[in-house]
């Protein structure tokens, strides 16, 4: 199994960026498919989840900023964010766990996963 996650960088405070995650070595649809992110001296924290039938759900902090999909043609996951704000800097991790949306208690926990990627670093100056 990999994760591989591109597509971080750095950019200005209320620009845009869209991260990727290439995902291998399993069956794809039959994964729900998450970002975590980490800032420094922070716990990793759920940004955003996305069903095996396209369901979602996003951290409260990132609420009509971000959008997760996917395109399981191409093993792939994405997360456009926009508005970017300083405290969205941080290491963005990509997550997969072999189950349904119904067989997730919460699907923005960490210990809800058990695949990840390496993470794409993000920094969002002011």
């Amino acid at each position: 199994v990999q994760l591989v996650e591109s597509g971080g960088g750095t950019v200005q405070a209320g620009e845009s960026l869209t991260l990727s995650c290439t995902a291998s070595g399993f069956t794809f649809d039959d994964h729900t498919m998450a970002w975590f992110r980490q800032a420094s001296g922070k716990e990793r924290e759920g940004v955003a989840a996305i069903g095996t039938l396209g369901t979602t759900s996003y951290a409260d902090s990132v609420k009509e900023r971000f959008t997760i999909s996917k395109d399981n043609g191409k093993n792939t996951l994405y997360l456009q964010m926009n508005r970017l704000k300083p405290e969205d800097s941080a290491m963005y991790y990509c997550a997969a766990r072999f189950a349904g949306w119904g067989d997730l208690n919460s699907p923005l926990a960490r210990n809800e996963y058990g695949y990840w990627g390496r993470g794409t670093h993000v920094t969002v100056s002011s």
